[in-house]
């Protein structure tokens, strides 16, 4: 939603813009935020994020990177982490990007930096169902990409392997909405 030029006299609050309060806000950001400087904005989200951290391959330049980190930003994860290509399609954070901490790792093992679980989540023999499994609070919840899923190399940094419950005919879930059911599945546990 759109707002236009704050009302004079403008508020004494170092977070706003002068330039967003002077011509109107046209961000996607929630109500609280209107008229706020973005660094201001990083900060408040800084100081409540959540210590779950969102990976997801890029080997194939997947276009549902913008969905996860968009979700991502929604649930205000710690960091999202996109492993394999540099380059992705930023349409669909729909800005969000601007708000969320994105990292980029070239291979899978720069996960391990993090020092976190890394819990696999792809729908592969010998995964379990994400709804029978109590989930790390603190951990990287890693996705492959669409199509191939979880590489390799990432099944073998995961210590689980977690998969989303299906009742349907298709193989499986779009990589963007896997992310959010399984960020969803995280927040009904620890928040």
């Amino acid at each position: 939603m759109t707002v236009g030029p704050h009302p004079l006299p403008w508020p004494d609050d170092p977070r706003l813009d002068p330039e967003l309060l002077a011509e109107g806000d046209t961000r996607n950001v929630e109500d609280r935020f209107r008229y706020w400087r973005r660094e201001a904005i990083i900060a408040e989200l800084d100081s409540t994020r959540h210590p779950v951290h969102i990976a997801i391959e890029n080997f194939q330049h997947d276009f549902n990177i913008g969905s996860v980190v968009r979700t991502a930003n929604a649930f205000n994860v710690a960091a999202v982490h996109i492993v394999g290509r540099r380059r992705w399609n930023r349409r669909g954070a729909m800005v969000t990007d601007r708000y969320q901490h994105v990292e980029h790792h070239s291979d899978p093992a720069g996960l391990l930096d993090l020092g976190l679980p890394i819990i696999g989540i792809d729908n592969i023999e010998g995964s379990t169902a994400i709804e029978r499994r109590v989930l790390p609070r603190a951990c990287v919840l890693l996705f492959g990409q669409e199509g191939p899923g979880l590489s390799d190399e990432s099944l073998d940094l995961c210590q689980e392997v977690l998969h989303i419950t299906q009742y349907g005919s298709t193989r499986s879930i779009n990589a963007g909405a896997a992310a959010a059911i399984a960020m969803y599945a995280w927040a009904l546990q620890h928040l």
